[in-house]
Protein backbone atom coordinates (compact mmCIF):
# COMPACT_ATOMS: atom_id res chain seq x y z
CA UNK A 1 0.00 0.00 0.00
CA UNK A 2 2.97 2.35 0.67
CA UNK A 3 4.29 1.73 -2.40
CA UNK A 4 1.10 2.37 -4.70
CA UNK A 5 0.56 5.82 -2.60
CA UNK A 6 4.30 6.76 -3.52
CA UNK A 7 3.33 6.06 -7.47
CA UNK A 8 0.60 7.71 -7.91
CA UNK A 9 1.90 10.31 -5.77
CA UNK A 10 4.74 10.51 -8.46
CA UNK A 11 2.38 10.51 -11.40
CA UNK A 12 0.19 12.87 -10.30
CA UNK A 13 2.99 15.50 -9.94
CA UNK A 14 4.72 14.65 -12.74
CA UNK A 15 7.70 13.24 -11.89
CA UNK A 16 7.53 10.13 -13.85
CA UNK A 17 5.95 8.95 -17.22
CA UNK A 18 4.48 5.29 -18.33
CA UNK A 19 5.98 4.27 -21.46
CA UNK A 20 5.10 0.79 -22.80
CA UNK A 21 8.62 -1.22 -23.15
CA UNK A 22 8.04 -2.24 -26.56
CA UNK A 23 7.68 1.02 -27.85
CA UNK A 24 9.57 3.18 -30.28
CA UNK A 25 10.60 5.64 -27.40
CA UNK A 26 11.13 3.10 -24.88
CA UNK A 27 13.83 1.45 -27.38
CA UNK A 28 15.61 5.56 -28.28
CA UNK A 29 15.81 5.02 -24.06
CA UNK A 30 17.31 2.13 -24.00
CA UNK A 31 20.28 2.85 -26.77
CA UNK A 32 18.51 0.68 -29.53
CA UNK A 33 18.78 2.79 -32.77
CA UNK A 34 15.90 2.49 -35.61
CA UNK A 35 17.04 2.29 -39.03
CA UNK A 36 15.37 4.62 -41.17
CA UNK A 37 13.40 3.39 -44.72
CA UNK A 38 15.63 3.10 -47.16
CA UNK A 39 14.30 5.09 -50.62
CA UNK A 40 15.90 3.42 -53.82
CA UNK A 41 17.46 6.79 -55.88
CA UNK A 42 15.79 7.05 -59.13
CA UNK A 43 18.41 5.37 -62.67
CA UNK A 44 19.54 8.15 -64.46
CA UNK A 45 17.86 8.62 -67.44
CA UNK A 46 20.01 9.06 -70.95
CA UNK A 47 19.19 11.62 -73.23
CA UNK A 48 18.28 11.14 -76.51
CA UNK A 49 20.85 10.81 -79.30
CA UNK A 50 19.54 13.75 -81.72
CA UNK A 51 19.20 12.97 -85.41
CA UNK A 52 21.20 14.63 -87.96
CA UNK A 53 19.61 18.25 -88.76
CA UNK A 54 18.71 18.45 -92.71
CA UNK A 55 19.06 21.85 -94.15
CA UNK A 56 16.62 22.65 -97.74
CA UNK A 57 18.37 23.58 -100.64
CA UNK A 58 17.13 24.14 -104.96
CA UNK A 59 19.92 22.99 -108.02
CA UNK A 60 18.44 25.71 -109.84
CA UNK A 61 17.63 26.06 -113.56
CA UNK A 62 20.67 27.30 -115.40
CA UNK A 63 23.29 25.70 -113.30
CA UNK A 64 26.07 24.73 -115.67
CA UNK A 65 26.99 21.10 -115.56
CA UNK A 66 30.38 20.97 -117.62
CA UNK A 67 30.40 17.31 -119.77
CA UNK A 68 33.39 15.49 -121.27
CA UNK A 69 32.12 13.08 -123.87
CA UNK A 70 32.88 9.75 -123.77
CA UNK A 71 32.91 8.31 -127.39
CA UNK A 72 33.89 9.63 -130.63
CA UNK A 73 30.95 10.86 -132.44
CA UNK A 74 31.45 10.66 -136.45
CA UNK A 75 29.64 10.45 -139.64
CA UNK A 76 32.26 8.43 -141.09
CA UNK A 77 31.27 4.96 -142.02
CA UNK A 78 27.59 6.41 -142.12
CA UNK A 79 26.48 4.23 -139.01
CA UNK A 80 25.46 7.66 -137.51
CA UNK A 81 21.69 8.03 -137.34
CA UNK A 82 18.79 10.33 -135.83
CA UNK A 83 17.76 9.62 -132.45
CA UNK A 84 21.06 7.52 -131.76
CA UNK A 85 21.84 7.78 -128.32
CA UNK A 86 26.00 8.94 -126.61
CA UNK A 87 27.65 9.08 -123.73
CA UNK A 88 28.88 11.82 -121.23
CA UNK A 89 30.18 12.34 -117.98
CA UNK A 90 30.99 15.31 -116.12
CA UNK A 91 34.43 16.75 -116.31
CA UNK A 92 33.86 19.06 -112.85
CA UNK A 93 32.07 19.04 -109.40
CA UNK A 94 28.76 20.91 -109.45
CA UNK A 95 28.54 22.84 -105.85
CA UNK A 96 25.40 24.10 -104.33
CA UNK A 97 26.23 25.96 -100.70
CA UNK A 98 29.70 24.39 -100.40
CA UNK A 99 28.14 21.45 -101.28
CA UNK A 100 29.38 18.53 -104.09
CA UNK A 101 25.43 17.53 -105.44
CA UNK A 102 26.95 16.38 -109.33
CA UNK A 103 30.37 14.66 -108.73
CA UNK A 104 32.89 14.45 -111.62
CA UNK A 105 31.91 11.25 -113.79
CA UNK A 106 28.62 11.17 -113.21
CA UNK A 107 27.33 9.31 -116.42
CA UNK A 108 25.24 12.12 -118.74
CA UNK A 109 23.30 11.28 -121.49
CA UNK A 110 23.17 12.72 -125.66
CA UNK A 111 21.31 11.73 -128.69
CA UNK A 112 21.89 13.20 -132.10
CA UNK A 113 19.62 14.97 -133.76
CA UNK A 114 21.12 15.51 -137.14
CA UNK A 115 23.21 13.58 -139.33
CA UNK A 116 24.63 14.12 -142.90
CA UNK A 117 27.35 12.01 -144.62
CA UNK A 118 29.95 13.58 -146.89
CA UNK A 119 28.89 13.41 -150.81
CA UNK A 120 29.72 14.20 -154.16
CA UNK A 121 30.41 17.13 -155.29
CA UNK A 122 32.31 18.22 -152.42
CA UNK A 123 29.83 17.90 -150.08
CA UNK A 124 31.27 17.61 -146.42
CA UNK A 125 29.83 15.68 -143.64
CA UNK A 126 27.65 17.20 -140.64
CA UNK A 127 26.12 16.26 -137.17
CA UNK A 128 24.24 17.57 -134.54
CA UNK A 129 23.31 16.86 -130.90
CA UNK A 130 21.36 17.99 -127.87
CA UNK A 131 22.07 17.14 -124.35
CA UNK A 132 19.57 14.95 -122.46
CA UNK A 133 20.01 14.21 -118.99
CA UNK A 134 22.29 13.85 -116.11
CA UNK A 135 22.25 10.84 -113.54
CA UNK A 136 23.04 11.53 -109.61
CA UNK A 137 22.24 8.57 -107.07
CA UNK A 138 19.71 6.87 -109.66
CA UNK A 139 17.88 9.91 -110.34
CA UNK A 140 17.89 11.64 -114.12
CA UNK A 141 18.63 15.42 -113.84
CA UNK A 142 17.43 17.17 -117.06
CA UNK A 143 19.73 18.97 -118.73
CA UNK A 144 19.65 21.57 -122.38
CA UNK A 145 22.68 22.32 -124.66
CA UNK A 146 23.52 21.13 -127.93
CA UNK A 147 26.78 21.39 -130.37
CA UNK A 148 27.29 20.55 -133.69
CA UNK A 149 30.38 19.87 -136.20
CA UNK A 150 30.77 20.37 -139.89
CA UNK A 151 33.54 18.13 -141.88
CA UNK A 152 35.59 20.27 -143.99
CA UNK A 153 34.58 20.61 -147.77
CA UNK A 154 36.90 19.18 -150.36
CA UNK A 155 38.17 20.76 -153.43
CA UNK A 156 35.48 23.81 -153.76
CA UNK A 157 37.87 25.63 -155.87
CA UNK A 158 38.60 22.70 -157.97
CA UNK A 159 35.07 21.63 -158.60
CA UNK A 160 34.45 25.31 -159.94
CA UNK A 161 37.08 24.87 -162.30
CA UNK A 162 36.03 21.73 -162.96
CA UNK A 163 32.52 22.37 -163.73
CA UNK A 164 33.20 25.23 -166.90
CA UNK A 165 35.83 22.36 -168.17
CA UNK A 166 34.53 18.88 -168.09
CA UNK A 167 31.32 18.93 -165.40
CA UNK A 168 31.67 15.03 -164.36
CA UNK A 169 35.04 15.83 -162.52
CA UNK A 170 33.81 17.69 -159.97
CA UNK A 171 30.98 15.07 -159.03
CA UNK A 172 34.18 12.93 -158.22
CA UNK A 173 35.33 15.33 -155.26
CA UNK A 174 34.26 14.55 -151.65
CA UNK A 175 34.23 16.67 -148.46
CA UNK A 176 35.10 14.91 -145.34
CA UNK A 177 33.06 13.50 -142.26
CA UNK A 178 32.06 15.90 -139.46
CA UNK A 179 33.56 13.98 -135.95
CA UNK A 180 33.56 14.75 -132.33
CA UNK A 181 36.71 13.56 -130.59
CA UNK A 182 36.15 11.49 -127.40
CA UNK A 183 37.51 14.00 -123.98
CA UNK A 184 35.85 17.10 -126.02
CA UNK A 185 34.07 18.95 -123.11
CA UNK A 186 30.80 20.37 -123.55
CA UNK A 187 28.80 22.63 -121.89
CA UNK A 188 25.24 21.90 -120.40
CA UNK A 189 22.65 22.90 -118.14
CA UNK A 190 20.55 22.08 -115.64
CA UNK A 191 16.93 22.14 -116.84
CA UNK A 192 14.55 22.06 -113.83
CA UNK A 193 14.86 23.24 -110.61
CA UNK A 194 15.48 20.31 -108.20
CA UNK A 195 15.10 20.23 -104.40
CA UNK A 196 18.21 19.12 -102.46
CA UNK A 197 18.50 17.66 -98.77
CA UNK A 198 21.60 18.49 -97.57
CA UNK A 199 23.49 18.25 -93.94
CA UNK A 200 23.70 21.08 -91.62
CA UNK A 201 26.46 22.30 -90.48
CA UNK A 202 27.86 19.70 -87.91
CA UNK A 203 27.53 20.77 -84.26
CA UNK A 204 29.65 19.47 -81.09
CA UNK A 205 28.78 15.84 -79.96
CA UNK A 206 25.97 15.23 -77.54
CA UNK A 207 26.52 14.30 -74.04
CA UNK A 208 24.76 11.12 -73.39
CA UNK A 209 23.48 9.81 -70.11
CA UNK A 210 25.70 9.23 -67.36
CA UNK A 211 26.91 11.28 -63.84
CA UNK A 212 30.26 13.67 -63.54
CA UNK A 213 33.53 11.74 -62.78
CA UNK A 214 34.34 11.38 -59.06
CA UNK A 215 37.68 11.89 -57.92
CA UNK A 216 39.09 10.11 -55.47
CA UNK A 217 41.80 10.86 -53.41
CA UNK A 218 45.05 9.61 -53.56
CA UNK A 219 46.49 7.47 -50.40
CA UNK A 220 48.50 8.60 -47.96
Amino acid sequence: MQFTSLLVVALAAGQAHWVPLNSQQAKVSQGQAIAAPQVAAPAPVAAPIASPAMTSAILRVGTEVPLRLVEELTTKGKKLRVGDRFHLETSEPVMVQGVNVIPVGSPAMGEITDARNKGMWGKSGHLSARILYVTVNGRQIRLSGAFDDKGVAGGVGAVAVSAIVFAPAGFFMTGTSARVPAGTIIKSFVDEDVPLSMPAAAEAPMAVGGSAPMTVPAAH
